[in-house]
C-alpha cells in the first residue's frame, strides 16, 4: 500500500489568460511536514487553492487513494482536510469562540481541549471579537480552525509571515506537536521554520515542480537552494533565516 496520503498529477490552473500551473506532479506522505517551496509568485498558493477547489484546476487529486479531483471545497472539506489561508480570514465581528463555532464540522469531533491547549490566549480572549486581537492572536485563531477536527490534511499557508520572532518560534513548536496527528502540507519562507519541521520538500519554479526529494537534502543543495530558493546554504541554515 502506498504511504502518499495526497498524490498530485498534472494539476493545471489558468486563472483568467495566466496560465499559473502547469503539470504540477507531487505527493505528501503520511505523518509528518511536507514544505512547498519557491519564490514569491511561483504559485504556491494557487497551488492549495488548486487542491481544494477553490481555483479553476484540471488533472488528478488523489487523497489516501480516492479521486477528489472533481469534487467540490466542501466535499473536499469532509474528507478530512483543513486549510489555513495566509490571510486568516477570520470573522472580526465575531468573537474567538463564535469562530471555532463555525469552523465545527458535521460528522466530526470538535477537539477545544486541544486547541485551547496549544494556544492559551485563545482560552483567555475567547469572549473578545475576532478582529480586536493581534495579528499573532488571528494567526493562532486561523490555525486553531484547522485544528479544531479530525482532519487527515492540514494546508497551511504562510503561518509565519509578518509575525515576531517569538511567535514564529510558537508556532513552529506548535506545528512540530500536531504532526503525530495530522499530516501538514506547509508553504513557508522561512527557512529556519522549514529545517525545523519539514521532513520533505517540492520547490515549485515559474508554476513548475523544479525540484522534490528530502528537506535536509534541499536545505544543504548550495545550487538549489540560491538558485529556486534565492538564497545560500549558509543564510537557509542560519538561525532566524526568512
Amino acid at each position: 500500500m502506498s504511504d502518499q496520503l495526497l498524490e498530485v498529477s498534472d494539476l493545471n490552473v489558468v486563472l483568467g489568460e495566466s496560465h499559473v500551473l502547469h503539470d504540477v506532479t507531487f505527493g505528501v506522505r503520511s505523518g509528518g511536514v511536507t514544505a512547498l517551496l519557491g519564490r514569491n509568485g511561483v504559485g504556491k498558493t494557487t497551488t492549495m487553492r488548486g487542491l481544494l477547489g477553490l481555483a479553476p484546476r484540471t488533472g488528478t487529486v488523489r487523497l489516501a487513494g480516492e479521486d477528489v479531483s472533481t469534487l467540490l471545497t466542501h466535499e473536499i472539506v469532509k474528507r478530512g482536510v483543513g486549510f489555513v489561508p495566509e490571510d486568516r480570514e477570520v470573522f472580526a465581528g465575531l468573537t474567538v469562540q463564535e469562530n471555532l463555532k463555525l469552523a465545527e464540522r458535521r460528522g466530526s469531533a470538535h477537539h477545544y481541549d486541544r486547541v485551547y491547549e496549544l494556544f492559551p490566549r485563545l482560552r483567555e480572549r475567547r469572549g473578545q471579537r475576532a478582529g480586536t486581537l493581534s495579528g499573532g492572536e488571528q494567526q493562532m485563531l486561523a490555525l486553531a480552525r484547522g485544528l479544531l477536527n479530525d482532519n487527515r490534511l492540514l494546508l497551511v499557508d504562510e503561518p509565519s509571515q509578518g509575525l515576531a520572532p517569538y511567535l514564529v518560534t510558537e508556532f513552529t513548536e506548535v506545528l512540530a506537536q500536531v504532526t503525530d496527528l495530522v499530516t501538514v502540507l506547509l508553504v513557508e519562507q522561512n527557512l529556519t521554520v522549514v529545517r525545523r519541521l519539514a521532513r520533505d520538500a517540492v520547490v515549485l519554479d515559474q508554476g513548475r515542480v523544479a525540484w522534490t526529494g528530502a528537506a535536509a537534502d534541499l536545505l544543504s543543495d548550495e545550487q538549489v537552494t540560491r538558485g529556486l530558493l534565492g538564497v545560500g546554504v549558509a543564510a537557509a541554515n542560519q538561525e532566524g533565516t526568512s
